[in-house]
C-alpha cells in the first residue's frame, strides 16, 4: 500500500511544479511583454533657435516656416510656458542631462559646463533600463577633450553607448567637418571615441547619423539624444538654400537669409527623424520631446517676438522655448498646456516612463510631466529659479510673478498681464519682490559656487559714506 501513497505524492510535487512553471512562463511574459511596451526615447535639442523662428507661434515673421516642427506639434502636446534652466548652451545642456539644476554641481555660465562637471556624477542615460541602447548624436558641449584619448569628460564615459559628435565649445563650422582643422569653429568630429574625418553639410550628417541609429536599433527599446548645432553661429548653409530664400524674400537682411536657410534644413531634419520612426511603425510608442537650449542669439539676428531680451538675458527671451512632448500611444496630442515647465523635467519624465531605476536617483529638482500629459493634473512647479552667479544677473518665477534682478536692482512683472516685461511693479508691490528675493536667497544657499572659481553670488558693491558737513 505505500506504493500509491509515493505516486500520489509525486503525481502532487509534479502538479505543483508544472503550475509554478506555467505562473512564471506567464508572469516572464508579462514581464517581457511589459519591457517591449517601454518607449522609445528622443530628445531632439536644437541650438539658439528664436523663439518666434519656429511658425507654430502666431508673432513668426513671414519668412518663418517650419512645417515639420509645427506638425510635431499637432500630433503632440504643446508648452506654452517653457522655460530652459539656462540663458546659454552648456548650462542647459547640464541641466537637461542630471534632472537638476546645473548650479547644484558648480555649472552657472558656459565657461563653466564648457570646462565639465564631474564626471562621476551619473547623467541621462544612467537611469535608463539595461534593455535601452543610447546614443549621442550633435553638440555635447559637456567638458572638453583636452585629456585625449582619455576623454573623461566624453559622452560615452558618462553612459552612452555610442556617438556622433562634437567636444569643443560652442559652435562648429557646418562644412569643415575634418578633425585636424584649427580655429575658432573647428573641433574633432567623434564617432565613438576615435576622431574621424567626414563630408557633408553638418546639420543634413546629424540627420543621417541620427536616422541611421534608429534603422539598426528598430527592434529594441532606445534613446536617441540628438542635439543639432543648428543655427548657432557660425551663419553657413548650402549655397542653393541661400540663393531659395534670397529670391522669395529680397529685402531680408542677408544674416537673416542666411539664418532662414539653416532653418530649413533644420526642420527638414526633424522632419526625416519623425518619418523614419513613423516608417518603422515606432513613433506611436516613442516619447519624443523638442526643445531649444536657451532663445535666440541677437547676433544671428534671431527672432523672439513676443519676448524681451536675446541668449545670454535671465528676460523671457533668454529662457523661454518652444517646447513639444509627443507620445501618441500614452496621451492625446493637439493641446496646448499653459502650466510653466522647466527643461529639467525631461529626465524624470523620461525615468517614469521607461521604470528606469530609482537606485541612482538624486532628488530631481525637475519633475515628471507625465501628470500634466495625462491630465491628472494642471499644476507643476511651485517657483523656478534661475541665476548666473556672480554676474549678478538672476531671476525667479512663481505664478504669473516674476523678480529679475542685474547689478541688485530688482524689477518685478506680472507675466500673465505683460509678458513681454515692459512694466516694473517692483515699487508697487515691494511685499511681492521681498517675498520672492528671500525665496531666491534660500534657494542659493544650497547650491555649489562656480566650477570655474569665484562666487556664487553677485558682489555688494560698496556705498559711498556721505561726508558730514563742517
Amino acid at each position: 500500500m505505500p506504493r500509491p501513497l509515493a505516486t500520489s505524492t509525486a503525481t502532487t510535487v509534479l502538479r505543483a511544479l508544472l503550475s509554478a512553471f506555467a505562473i512564471l512562463v506567464l508572469s516572464s511574459g508579462r514581464l517581457f511583454a511589459a519591457a517591449e511596451d517601454r518607449p522609445n526615447i528622443v530628445v531632439i535639442l536644437t541650438d539658439d533657435q528664436g523663439y518666434a523662428d519656429i511658425s507654430l507661434n502666431p508673432h513668426h515673421p513671414k519668412e518663418v516656416s517650419t512645417p515639420h516642427m509645427d506638425a510635431l506639434a499637432r500630433a503632440g502636446v504643446v508648452f506654452s510656458q517653457a522655460y530652459t534652466s539656462g540663458n546659454v548652451c552648456s548650462p542647459t545642456r547640464a541641466g537637461l542631462m542630471l534632472g537638476r539644476y546645473q548650479q547644484r554641481v558648480g555649472v552657472y555660465s558656459a565657461g563653466d559646463g564648457g570646462r565639465g562637471f564631474d564626471p562621476t556624477i551619473p547623467i541621462l542615460p544612467s537611469f535608463l533600463p539595461e534593455s535601452y541602447v543610447s546614443t549621442a548624436i550633435g553638440k555635447w558641449h559637456l567638458g572638453l577633450d583636452r585629456d585625449y584619448p582619455a576623454l573623461k569628460w566624453h559622452a560615452m564615459s558618462r553612459g552612452f553607448d555610442e556617438c556622433y559628435k562634437f567636444m569643443g565649445r560652442g559652435g562648429h563650422d557646418y562644412f569643415d567637418l575634418r578633425s585636424d582643422s584649427e580655429g575658432k569653429f573647428a573641433h574633432p568630429i567623434y564617432r565613438n571615441k576615435q576622431r574621424i574625418n567626414d563630408k557633408g553639410y553638418l546639420t543634413d550628417r546629424l540627420t543621417e547619423e541620427a536616422v541611421g541609429f534608429i534603422d539598426r536599433n528598430k527592434s529594441r527599446p532606445f534613446l536617441l539624444y540628438l542635439a543639432y548645432n543648428a543655427v548657432h553661429a557660425p551663419p553657413q548653409a548650402p549655397a542653393a538654400t541661400i540663393e531659395g530664400y534670397s529670391r522669395r524674400f529680397p529685402g531680408l537682411d542677408r544674416k537673416r537669409v542666411i539664418l532662414m536657410a539653416m532653418l530649413k534644413h533644420l526642420d527638414d531634419g526633424i522632419g526625416a527623424v519623425v518619418a523614419k520612426l513613423k516608417r518603422e511603425n515606432l513613433f506611436e510608442n516613442t516619447l519624443l520631446v523638442f526643445l531649444t537650449d536657451n532663445g535666440g542669439a541677437r547676433g544671428m539676428n534671431a527672432n523672439n517676438a513676443p519676448l524681451r531680451g536675446f541668449k545670454g538675458s535671465l528676460f523671457e527671451g533668454g529662457i523661454r522655448t518652444p517646447f513639444i512632448v509627443s507620445w501618441p500611444k500614452k496621451f492625446d496630442g493637439g493641446r496646448t498646456i499653459p502650466t510653466p515647465v522647466i527643461s529639467l523635467d525631461i529626465l524624470p519624465t523620461v525615468v517614469a516612463a521607461t521604470g528606469g531605476s530609482s537606485k541612482r536617483e538624486p532628488a530631481f529638482d525637475g519633475k515628471s510631466l507625465m501628470p500634466l500629459l495625462t491630465g491628472a493634473t494642471s499644476t507643476h512647479h511651485d517657483t523656478l529659479y534661475f541665476s548666473e552667479g556672480s554676474r549678478g544677473e538672476w531671476a525667479v518665477r512663481r505664478g504669473d510673478w516674476k523678480l529679475y534682478a542685474m547689478n541688485q536692482r530688482l524689477q518685478l512683472f506680472n507675466l500673465a498681464k505683460d509678458p513681454a516685461e515692459k512694466v516694473n511693479l517692483a515699487a508697487r508691490s515691494p511685499r511681492q519682490a521681498k517675498e520672492l528675493k528671500v525665496a531666491f536667497d534660500r534657494w542659493l544657499e544650497q547650491m555649489a559656487d562656480p566650477i570655474t572659481g569665484g562666487s556664487k553670488r553677485a558682489p555688494v558693491k560698496a556705498t559711498r559714506k556721505k561726508r558730514k558737513s563742517p
